[in-house]
This record gives structure tokens, C-alpha cells and sequence, in this order.
């Protein structure tokens, strides 16, 4: 079978990804071994492309996302059968049946960690996603996320900074871009080698809350192991990690201080069973029986990074940056000095913190200083 085939059985009603799965482990021949398993409704559609295509509305999207394929060299329908399709998809319950690629495919053939985490960490989590990134990108695994504010994002940068690879998985069309602020990150990700981005809805499928847990399988499930760097009790990242442990995969915490909310999340999945990582070192004894062919020489050991990497480009002017200094500075007063609005500042402050240039302290935020 190929992309057509693959594209039209995407699209056929009453099918999802885990029937379509099942149905394909018994390796039906094409057409007639399928046309016998599917229901009566999703038969009757593929008859009528079979025999009549002008007249199946599924030509259509044969015919566009073909067109969309062949508009760019590094742009691939992906699916069972292709080269490039990753083995570990197969091993999950409901892999896609197609996926749309735009990127460096070699990125696919590393063996894969998933980091993830809040979307508002601390330093210290910034710190530490960025400083594990950086290390298994020098050891030559990708690093695998969902393209995320917070920590999904810091991890990926780091990772490509590095000279590494890494892979988003979009929870939407692959030429929608979320969240919008993720331009550059999307564009890196798409011409950069090493960089790759994944998605499994069809073109111009908007962002919905209940593609987000759907799409954290397939970032789980493109790894090997999955490390839970910074998140809440009521995180997000803990669906990854449940998902993670449902996959047979291993799955990583890094541990934190008790008075740190965001991290309440990682010291439960501790309590639970997780295992702890103070260092790469921790995680890859653990994948060992899994990738041992795939990890490259031991390198220096370092350790988690003790504040934020300072980002290779200088930010945008922001008259934030110039009111801060090491002393915290309370919001009202931030307000008044920059003559802004109390929600455009704390917009402004969390970019600035993400980046790594404040943090929030006891008393107000501070300007980091730079390394």
C-alpha cells in the first residue's frame, strides 16, 4: 500500500486509528481484503473511489495532500511501509495511519527521548530542561516533545543549539502553527537537519483541547523513555506519563524541592514507581537493554545547569529589562515604571522568563544576570 491508499483509508467515516491498527494486523491484500473488514459504510466510500474516483469526495484529499508532498523536498507522507515510518509507532495501540512530516527524516532513525513539562517552569526547570537536551543531543538522541510553551519549547531549542536533532509532534494540521509565538521554533524545526515536525491531523486542522493528549502518545510513543522535567500535580505532562507506563516505555522525574508547586507533579510520579534522574547518566543505564546499540560512547558527565543558558541572541528591546536589576521588584511597581498594562506585563515577564533573562523571586521579579 501506499500514501493514496494509506491517505483514503485515513479518511474513511467510522474509522479510527486504533480499528484502523487492528484491521491492518491481520494484513489484509488491497482492495478486497479491506473492503471485507471494513463496516458497511466505510466499504460502500472505498468502492465508490475504487471504481469512480471523480466522483469520491476522498480524491480530493488524495489529490491535495499529494500536491502539498510534492511541493517541498523535505516535506513526506509517512505510514506503514514507508522507509522512514519508526518501528516503535507499530508497538503502540493506535498508532496514526498516516503521518505528515516536514523535515529532516534522519531525525526518526536516533533513538528518541521525550521531555516534558509545564508550561511555566521555574529557572531551576528551564535550567534543567535545557542542560539534559543539550546533553543527549551530544550523545545523539533526539530529543522528542510537543513544541510547547514552557519546557517543550526550552528542550527542543536547547537540543538544536547543540547541533542535535529533535521532533515536535503537533496536535494540529502540519501548516497550522501552535502556539503562534512558536513561529521561529516551527521554522528551525522544518529546515533545520535534525529537526523534524509530525502531525497526524489533516492540512488545515485547527488546535482542539482533545487533540493535546492524543498527540502526547505519539511524542511517547516515538521514545524510548519519557522524562517529566518540571509539572504540577495537575499537569498535562502527567498524561504523558501515564501514557509513557501504558506503552511499556520507561519513564524519568527529575526530582525537586517539596516548596516548589510546579514540581509536585514529578515528586508523585517518584513516589509512584518513576525512576529518578539526576543526570543523563541515570536515564541511559536505565535504556541500556533498550538502545545499547544506539548510545554512543560515554562522555563527561555534567549536571543539570544551576540557572537558565543565556540564549545565543540578545532579546528584543523590552523596557522591562531595563527596569530590573538583581534586587525583585514587586508587578505594581513594574506596571508604573514601564507604563504598561497589568496583563501586557505579565505577558511580557513570562516570555522574558521563558527565554531566561528574569525570574520571579520572594518580593517581586529580577533580571538575571547574563553567563
Amino acid at each position: 500500500m501506499d500514501a493514496k491508499e494509506w491517505l483514503v483509508l485515513s479518511a474513511l467515516p467510522g474509522l479510527g486509528a486504533q480499528r484502523i491498527a487492528k484491521l491492518a494486523e491481520q494484513s489484509p491484500e488491497w482492495p478486497h481484503g479491506w473492503l471485507a473488514l471494513l463496516p458497511p459504510q466505510a466499504a460502500s466510500e472505498l468502492r465508490l473511489w475504487l471504481d469512480h474516483p471523480a466522483r469520491s469526495p476522498l480524491q480530493n484529499v488524495v489529490e491535495d495532500n499529494l500536491a502539498w508532498e510534492a511541493a517541498a523536498s523535505h516535506r513526506a507522507l509517512l505510514y506503514r511501509g514507508h522507509p522512514a515510518w519508526p518501528a516503535l509507532l507499530n508497538e503502540i495501540a493506535d498508532p496514526p495511519p498516516v503521518v505528515w512530516a516536514q523535515g529532516d527524516l534522519q531525525a526518526l532513525a536516533l533513538p528518541g527521548l521525550a521531555m516534558v513539562g509545564t508550561r511555566r517552569p521555574t529557572s531551576e526547570g528551564a535550567a534543567n530542561a535545557q542542560a539534559f537536551a543539550r546533553d543527549f543531543a551530544r550523545r545523539g538522541w533526539c530529543v522528542v516533545s510537543g513544541m510547547a510553551l514552557g519546557i517543550d519549547a526550552l528542550a527542543q531549542r536547547a537540543a538544536l543549539d547543540a547541533g542535535g536533532a529533535s521532533i515536535a509532534v503537533l496536535a494540529c494540521g502540519i501548516d497550522v502553527i501552535y502556539p503562534a509565538r512558536h513561529r521561529d521554533l516551527y521554522q528551525r524545526l522544518s529546515q533545520t537537519p535534525g529537526g523534524l515536525v509530525l502531525a497526524e491531523h489533516p492540512l488545515g486542522t485547527a488546535a482542539r483541547p482533545a487533540y493535546f493528549p492524543r498527540r502526547n502518545r505519539i511524542v511517547t510513543g516515538l521514545s524510548l523513555g519519557t522524562l517529566v522535567v518540571e509539572a504540577a500535580e495537575k499537569s498535562g505532562s502527567l498524561v504523558s506519563a501515564r501514557l509513557a507506563l501504558e506503552q511499556g516505555r520507561e519513564l524519568f522525574a527529575i526530582p525537586s524541592s517539596i516548596h516548589n508547586l510546579q514540581a509536585h507533579g514529578c515528586l508523585q510520579l517518584l513516589r509512584t514507581g518513576a525512576t529518578l534522574a539526576r543526570s543523563s547518566r541515570d536515564i541511559l543505564d536505565e535504556l541500556q537493554h533498550w538502545a545499547e546499540t544506539f548510545i554512543p560512547p560515554t562522555l563527561d558527565e555534567p549536571t543539570a545547569a544551576p540557572r537558565v543558558e543565556t540564549p545565543r541572541n540578545e532579546p528584543l528591546p523590552d523596557t522591562l529589562l531595563t527596569v530590573l536589576s538583581e534586587v525583585p521588584t514587586p508587578i505594581d511597581t513594574l506596571v508604573q515604571q514601564a507604563a504598561i498594562s497589568v496583563s501586557e506585563c505579565q505577558q511580557r515577564l513570562l516570555m522574558l522568563e521563558l527565554e531566561g533573562f528574569v525570574a520571579q523571586q520572594t518580593g517581586g521579579w529580577v533580571r538575571l544576570p547574563r553567563a
